[in-house]
């Protein structure tokens, strides 16, 4: 008869961490987000390591270019998704890496026609005193020209004045076309005596801005994840089809590690992948495997030779492979199983293999629970998929803003490949839905909070390092009334005026 987990499976929300004795240490800028991303044997480092312990799911609708910049910027690493074209892959990732550190999204912009007012609410606002005018006043609209402070008198000017009289037009402008370097880009700031280089696309649309004090990036990012050549890291997607020829390609391009994405991981195909790599390239292209939700899927692809292990089956907030094919695990339950596998496992053999969770978080805090559970990073595919830097377009829905999202098993989507077990090259039918999410802006803005939320959170764990919070996190389940009782309750809340939200 068929075996029954007696175990009821558990998600992150039925956990609440108990506080530890918070010393000296656990102050929030004393606490090392820092994490293995590849394993290691016992004594040695890493290859890579992950400075926030966050990744971007393998998705359409979440990693793109634009986002594996963004988030290598910040400390963590994107997977350009698999399901698109070889070469555009391929060219996806050449794109990231060859973007050194130092190029930034602008954050101050206007239309032509913006009175003088408005620019200066802007810089009192963002802090940044060059304003860039675009034709349709967004980051990535046509370069018309640029102002900055001193190019205007508060005390004097005429406040309703259009910005176009005081701007210096794009004729006049020093700019740079799309695909140049760092170095040259600093070159031509120095030479031209400038303080901001707009880099524009063929279209001579805004791409990015060089700023002259922003050259020695590392000041001012010091979580960028750069390569030996200060290049930005960035890992990509794969599949079990196609790849004798997406991994070469990929390689090629300079990609720092791949991951499998699959829905099933435990599975002959993903260690006859693991096995091409290596056989081809040894142990210098590291690869993800999974995802699995036991000890038996985990110690399969440890043994299969992985260089991470992904965890979760149906938590996703687009995914419905539990609803169309009644399989999964609560990603909690299944974080649990795998962690005690691994540490078994380390034991046993002195190699640690790190284990991402992917899927199950809805909250911030859930990130921090995953963590304690005993993950080394978390995969995240609608937390990233709000920003600007998700590949996706910003649609205007009601009152609010939202951005589309996807699953890559939608119609949408039709990632066959990810769902494939050796039948027909097609999608037989869905395992994930066509969305709208809330959109939230910046990506930078955003993960600055929820990176202060962990950091808090663990100071009052006692820890100040995500293995000191392996060992130390306490935790307990939680009912459905304490779950109503950790929010706001038994209160009028007020209704706030959406002009000063």
């Amino acid at each position: 008869m068929a075996k029954i987990f007696e175990d009821v499976s558990r998600t992150f929300n039925e956990f609440l961490l108990l506080p530890n004795l918070t010393d000296e240490r656990c102050i929030p800028s004393k606490v090392s987000l820092k994490t293995p991303l590849v394993k290691f044997k016992k004594g040695e480092e890493a290859k890579y390591y992950a400075n926030v312990p966050m990744v971007s799911a393998i998705m359409q609708s979440v990693s793109g270019e634009e986002m594996g910049i963004a988030l290598a910027r910040e400390g963590g690493v994107a997977f350009i998704y698999g399901s698109q074209s070889i070469e555009s892959q391929a060219k996806m990732v050449r794109h990231v890496k060859k973007h050194k550190a130092g190029f930034v999204v602008s954050d101050s912009n206007v239309k032509s026609g913006t009175p003088l007012k408005d620019v200066v609410e802007l810089v009192k606002k963002t802090g940044h005193s060059t304003v860039i005018i675009t034709e349709d006043g967004t980051a990535r609209g046509k370069f018309v020209g640029l102002v900055t402070d001193k190019d205007y008198r508060i005390s004097r000017d005429d406040f309703e004045s259009p910005i176009d009289n005081f701007m210096t037009p794009k004729e006049k402008v020093v700019w740079a076309k799309e695909g140049i370097n760092l170095s040259e880009a600093n070159d031509i700031i120095w030479k031209n005596k400038i303080a901001c280089l707009p880099i524009l696309d063929e279209e001579e649309k805004l791409k990015y801005l060089v700023f002259r004090k922003d050259y020695e990036e590392r000041k001012n990012n010091p979580n960028s994840l750069l390569d030996e050549n200060k290049r930005y890291i960035v890992g990509a997607g794969i599949n079990t089809r196609d790849y004798e020829k997406r991994i070469p390609a990929l390689v090629e391009a300079g990609v720092d590690m791949i991951c499998m994405d699959s829905s099933d991981g435990y599975s002959v195909w993903q260690k006859n992948t693991i096995d091409f790599v290596r056989e081809k390239y040894g142990d210098s292209v590291k690869i993800g495997a999974g995802n699995v939700v036991d000890k038996e899927g985990f110690l399969y692809l440890a043994e299969a030779g992985a260089d991470f292990i992904k965890v979760g089956v149906g938590g996703g907030s687009i995914c419905i492979t539990r609803e169309t094919k009644g399989i999964g695990r609560g990603q909690a339950s299944a974080l649990i199983d795998v962690v005690k596998a691994r540490d078994e496992y380390f034991e046993k053999t002195g190699v640690y293999i790190p284990i991402c969770s992917d899927g199950g978080i809805v909250h911030d805090h859930h990130i921090t629970i995953a963590l304690a559970l005993g993950a080394d990073f978390v995969m995240m595919g609608r937390y990233f998929a709000r920003f600007d830097e998700s590949p996706t377009r910003v649609v205007k829905k009601g009152n609010g803003y939202v951005k589309e999202y996807w699953g890559e098993g939608s119609n949408r989507a039709r990632n066959w490949q990810r769902y494939d077990m050796g039948g027909d090259k097609k999608l037989s039918f869905e395992e994930g839905v066509d969305s709208y999410i809330p959109y939230a802006g910046r990506l930078k803005d955003n993960l600055a909070i929820t990176v202060a939320k962990i950091k808090s959170t663990m100071c009052n764990c006692g820890s100040i390092t995500i293995p000191e919070l392996h060992e130390k996190a306490r935790l307990t389940l939680v009912s459905d009334v304490s779950i109503s009782e950790g929010s706001a309750h038994d209160v009028i809340l007020k209704e706030i005026d959406s002009q000063y939200t």
